[in-house]
């Protein structure tokens, strides 16, 4: 689906399931889902009503506006300290040294993630995606990932404490819990739509303000236009370029099209972001724009619980770099720059960023 209309209609459909047949388009014949996958399977993402419903209650139960928003001092902190770590180089991976420690440091912490396990987990996370993209063999990535969090989880059952986690595994709904598969699923889920969605949040934000030097001029003098601009960015450059599949229960019409009952339908957010019959001009990049009602993060039932945890370090991360590192410019021409692969996440590789001037001190 590649236009506003349909891809709503698709996110709220209850025709459209997450719940895949027994065989369908993106199977290869004759597969079935190894026990680590399936493990990790049963998450709010993966599952229609009632299951979807029960599991939402319960997280939100801990996962709470107030909770994420009282995370913004923290966040602001994490960000000072990695740009003291490099503000004095001048030139820099702003995907390596920021755009991705920022928020895998916020989550592992919100969890209650060792920060020792970061790089592991890193690596483990970015075959999962590249796989889960692809089609590739992620299966010892899987196996590493979901062994992880199930030795986790164990340790923390013994010494419950104020982390995320210590809470999904305490948190009653009428005597209902999650169970310890749904633990291991949620955990997973957290983990990686945690932080691989604004690793790219951030870095794609950058390459556009880097690539648009007024519209970076203007932000950096008025940092009452961020919150605007971070809608832009997800508008402009999704950090998902393309939903998880949904897939039909039954023979259903849209847009003139009437799709059979077991098909594989995927909304790209690439273009229903850019749909020039819901977005005026949406082909040019407006920090100023008003009316962005984008689908970055999904729409309907299955709308991203996290959202405003992404929006909230999105912010602060250019709050912050924006404050201390004048004269912000491209290290490399923008065409030497990679994206990463595959048909779900749109990220850039790396992004070499250098500035002439000293760097700001912290705020204090």
């Amino acid at each position: 689906m590649t236009r506003y209309a349909d891809a709503r209609q698709v996110l709220t459909d209850p025709r459209f399931t997450k719940v895949a047949p027994v065989q369908h388009a993106l199977q290869p014949p004759g597969a079935t889902a190894l026990p680590d996958q399936r493990l990790l399977s049963e998450h709010m993402l993966g599952v229609d009503p009632p299951a979807h419903t029960r599991l939402r209650r319960l997280v939100n139960k801990v996962f709470t506006a107030g909770r994420i928003e009282a995370l913004r001092p923290r966040i602001r902190e994490i960000a000072d300290d990695l740009l003291d770590g490099f503000a004095g180089k001048g030139e820099v991976d702003l995907v390596a040294e920021y755009a991705f420690p920022l928020p895998i440091t916020v989550i592992c912490e919100l969890l209650g993630v060792p920060m020792d396990d970061r790089d592991s987990f890193r690596d483990w996370s970015n075959t999962v995606v590249s796989g889960m993209a692809s089609g590739g063999d992620n299966h010892q990535a899987v196996q590493s990932l979901a062994t992880y969090i199930v030795d986790l989880i164990a340790v923390k059952r013994g010494d419950l404490g104020d982390d995320l986690l210590s809470q999904l595994i305490a948190v009653t709904d009428g005597g209902d819990r999650l169970s310890e598969r749904e633990l291991v699923s949620m955990v997973f889920l957290l983990l990686i739509a945690g932080h691989e969605t604004t690793v790219n949040l951030i870095a794609n934000g950058a390459y556009l303000l880097l690539t648009h030097p007024e519209e970076l001029r203007r932000v950096t003098a008025d940092p009452g236009l961020i919150p605007g601009a971070v809608e832009e960015f997800l508008r402009y450059e999704s950090p998902v370029e393309t939903t998880t599949p949904r897939f039909t229960s039954e023979p259903v019409e849209i847009g003139g099209v009437t799709i059979p009952a077991g098909e594989v339908v995927l909304v790209s957010l690439s273009s229903v972001n850019r749909d020039e019959a819901r977005f005026a001009d949406p082909a040019r990049f407006d920090i100023d724009r008003r009316d962005t009602p984008h689908l970055a993060f999904g729409h309907g039932i299955h709308f991203c619980l996290g959202a405003p945890l992404a929006r909230l370090e999105g912010q602060v991360a250019f709050e912050q770099m924006l404050s201390r590192l004048p004269d912000l410019a491209l290290a490399v021409p923008a065409g030497d720059l990679a994206w990463r692969p595959g048909l779900l996440i749109r990220g850039l590789v790396d992004l070499p960023v250098r500035w002439s001037g000293p760097a700001t001190a912290t705020a204090s």
